[in-house]
């Protein structure tokens, strides 16, 4: 005769089964520190609301990056972009740790480090913990000069950038685009450490050019998304009718790697004479669809 358990015992048995099941969902969510220059351009607005938003991610810290070295720069860019981080988490009602990076480019001899918040945190986290990752849509700075402070945390970061140019033919790899011009030598001092790159060449994020109507359209009358839209207003060059979402190619690229393909490149020797991964092919169509569905199944609580 089979025997039926008590109900006592089936309800326990059945909130174990929750708990095993949300303790599961909990250890498969990725940490991520994310630093970003977001008073510089639009595109890091958007990239910060589809992280943020993104379920299988936890951002531990939200660290404010420089553009100081930009002929476009405003005074205390990192102000600037640490004011905007906190803006940003206000509208979506989220609570997270936000830090002050660096407040220019490292320094030109002796103690070349930006001492900061940001990059003592992520000191701090990698020193309590396995691996950190850390996603990059600015100067290298405060990733550069935590590992200056202390080089030994180096092979505990695993970083993903946006920035430089790759021709994947032959090898070469340009550094004057917008990022790695601000803080040269931040970019050359990580590429000669043994910290773990992957580079999101903005030869390949250029796919994402989009129309200001076409955006408009799918998420203007939605409360998050009227938000980001004025950003776009209001920024300096707020009259410009196509941008690029440079960082959204990477945040999402990271989030989904299907949306994107990558290729191990052996350095040159002026750029480190290593292997780092570089993102070679993007999916921008579907990149957008991805960013329109979590942003518009976001509701305000």
């Amino acid at each position: 005769m089979q025997r039926t358990r008590p109900f006592g015992i089936r309800l326990i048995a059945l909130f174990k089964i929750i708990i095993l099941f949300f303790g599961v969902q909990a250890i498969s969510q990725r940490n991520v520190i994310v630093d970003a220059d977001t008073g510089n351009e639009v595109d890091d607005f958007y990239a910060l609301a589809r992280i943020l938003l993104e379920p299988s991610v936890k951002v531990t810290a939200l660290n404010a990056a420089h553009w100081q070295t930009s002929h476009w720069a405003i005074a205390e860019t990192m102000e600037n972009s640490h004011r905007l981080n906190q803006q940003l988490l206000g509208e979506m009602n989220i609570q997270l740790k936000t830090n002050r990076g660096g407040l220019a480019r490292m320094y030109d001899w002796g103690d070349r480090a930006r001492h900061s918040a940001a990059a003592y945190e992520i000191i701090e986290q990698a020193q309590g913990s396995g691996r950190v990752t850390i996603l990059v849509l600015g100067a290298l700075t405060n990733v550069a000069s935590a590992v200056f402070i202390e080089p030994s945390i180096a092979e505990k970061l695993d970083v993903y950038w946006l920035g430089t140019e790759m021709e994947f033919e032959t090898g070469m790899l340009k550094r004057n685009d917008f990022n790695p011009m601000m803080d040269q030598f931040a970019l050359d001092y990580l590429l000669n450490s043994k910290v773990n790159m992957h580079i999101m060449p903005v030869s390949v994020a250029l796919a994402m050019q989009v129309d200001f109507d076409k955006m408009n359209t799918k998420i203007g009358n939605h409360f998050l998304g009227g938000f980001l839209m004025k950003r776009w207003e209001d920024h300096l060059d707020g009259s410009r009718r196509n941008r690029i979402l440079w960082d959204l190619a990477l945040i999402t690229a990271f989030i989904k790697p299907s949306l994107a393909t990558t290729k191990v490149v052996h350095t040159s020797k002026d750029s480190g004479n290593r292997s780092i991964t570089f993102y070679d092919t993007i999916d921008a169509d579907a990149i957008y669809a991805d960013f329109y569905a979590t942003l518009l199944a976001f509701e305000k609580e």
